[in-house]
């Protein structure tokens, strides 16, 4: 099969299933949908043991991903309901996840896009929704919560306290588990509902400083995605021109979180291009995602201590050479071609950045990047000095401009290339922008930093 088919593979698929697809009824109440599905998102007793629930993984304090902040620090992979089980990944954030559109290929920017999971597997194909196609795979992965299958599922919850509200909401019968089929269609309802919680205002407040300066712009007819650092360099200048960042004051953020703004979205000058993948473009709730869904290899080194190395051969048959592939993984798994899994190899998918920096306490560690190589945001060895460094080995270093210490160089020199590890998968990596770290990565993590919900002026 070739990359112009995968798109209609995809549509016959959902087609096939349309029967399943239409458990969802429109008239369906929202909110009580959603009450019921954050039953389920905390109950632990859908895993094997009754020890995990999805907020094990997901917690709503950290931004709806990891919650403990020693296991971030180290291999960033949560444990199982068996507790010597890993999974291969850090959980990703299940907040502001609601808006992915199923997997596809655009042949026009020869990309992929969509799906859940880092590696996209929740393609939406059967559902028709990939936040619900991802809610129905913990359950049953042996690495995670371990269910044998899903009639177990839906027996626990037509067993649980809020079984009753399940069959009100949904109907009579519909919790039944007497034959294949029905199990099936209860699972989907489950799995459906628990997308409602994840899509629910709960999940997705848009309460940050951020999102406070954004209604104040639209309220001042100012275009954010306008902003450059043009005045960064200290020449001051006309600042009544929207491409400069001072255009922006007095509408929520301080002036370092401006100039981070700056340098995020800026292209052209000396920005880091940030939003070409994390995009400011307004969501259907009106505030920027800062993700376009898609995949991308950055290079990110292996994480060593991710304990899924040392796993069973039953589980990691590779061992210590186990290789996470991603998008291109999951695509040869499902059986495509060459041609069209090897372009994808390595690849995975951009998060949405909201509540990066979300944390219980200031010195929880937070581990960043599909396996949780990265402890922090900022300092030599966290991930946005790691854009930089990348960047600046890919174009041989920076020129005039220089970089400082910790082997970024200065006036032109090449940047230290041992300052991180090798790229887990060197092929099929993007490259990146260079933008002055020393000078300008402050900015951009204090505007990094204004993106965690619960702000209060």
């Amino acid at each position: 099969m070739n990359k112009s088919t995968v798109l209609f593979l995809s549509v016959a698929l959902l087609a096939s299933v349309g029967g399943v697809r239409t458990v969802l009824a429109d008239d369906i109440d929202e909110q009580r949908l959603a009450d019921l599905g954050k039953k389920m998102f905390f109950d632990q007793n859908l895993s094997v043991n009754k020890s995990q629930s999805c907020a094990s993984c997901h917690a709503q304090e950290t931004g709806f991903t990891g919650p403990d902040s020693a296991i971030n620090a180290a291999g960033a992979v949560e444990p199982g309901a068996v507790p010597e089980r890993f999974g291969n990944r850090k959980p990703p954030s299940s907040a502001y996840a609601g808006e992915s559109p199923l997997l596809g290929y655009d042949e026009a920017k020869k990309t992929w896009f969509g799906g859940m999971f880092w590696d996209g597997r929740a393609t939406g194909w059967t559902l028709g929704d990939p936040l619900a196609e991802q809610a129905m795979g913990p359950f049953l992965n042996p690495l995670e919560m371990n269910m044998p299958d899903a009639k177990l599922v839906v027996v626990r919850v037509a067993h649980s306290e809020y079984a009753a509200e399940f069959e009100s909401l949904w109907g009579p019968g519909s919790l039944d588990f007497t034959n294949g089929e029905q199990v099936q269609a209860a699972y989907v309802r489950i799995a459906q509902s628990i997308a409602a919680y994840e899509r629910s205002e709960e999940v997705n407040p848009y309460t940050s400083k951020f999102d406070l300066f954004y209604q104040n712009a639209k309220l001042a007819g100012k275009n954010i995605k306008l902003i450059t650092t043009m005045g960064l360099e200290g020449m001051g200048g006309q600042q009544q021109r929207p491409d400069r960042w001072g255009y922006y004051r007095n509408l929520g953020l301080s002036d370092d979180e401006l100039k981070g703004l700056a340098v995020f979205n800026d292209s052209m000058r000396m920005g880091g291009n940030c939003a070409s993948c994390h995009r400011l473009d307004e969501g259907p709730d009106g505030y920027p995602l800062f993700t376009d869904f898609g995949y991308y290899n950055l290079g990110i080194p292996k994480n060593p201590e991710n304990p899924f190395y040392t796993m069973p051969k039953k589980w990691n048959p590779d061992g210590m050479k186990w290789i996470d592939y991603g998008l291109g993984g999951f695509l040869k798994k499902a059986g495509y071609e060459t041609t069209v899994y090897q372009p994808e190899m390595g690849k995975f998918k951009t998060p949405s950045l909201r509540n990066i920096d979300l944390r219980p306490s200031p010195d929880f560690v937070k581990a960043f990047g599909h396996n949780g190589f990265f402890k922090s945001m900022d300092g030599m060895k966290g991930i946005v000095h790691f854009y930089a460094w990348r960047a600046m080995m890919d174009t041989g270093g920076m020129g005039g401009g220089g970089m400082g210490n910790g082997g970024m160089g200065g006036g032109g020199m090449t940047p230290d290339p041992s300052l991180f590890p090798s790229p887990e998968y060197d092929e099929n990596r993007i490259v990146m922008k260079p933008f002055n770290f020393m000078m300008h990565g402050e900015y951009l993590i204090a505007f990094l930093k204004t993106l965690s919900d619960g702000y209060t002026p």
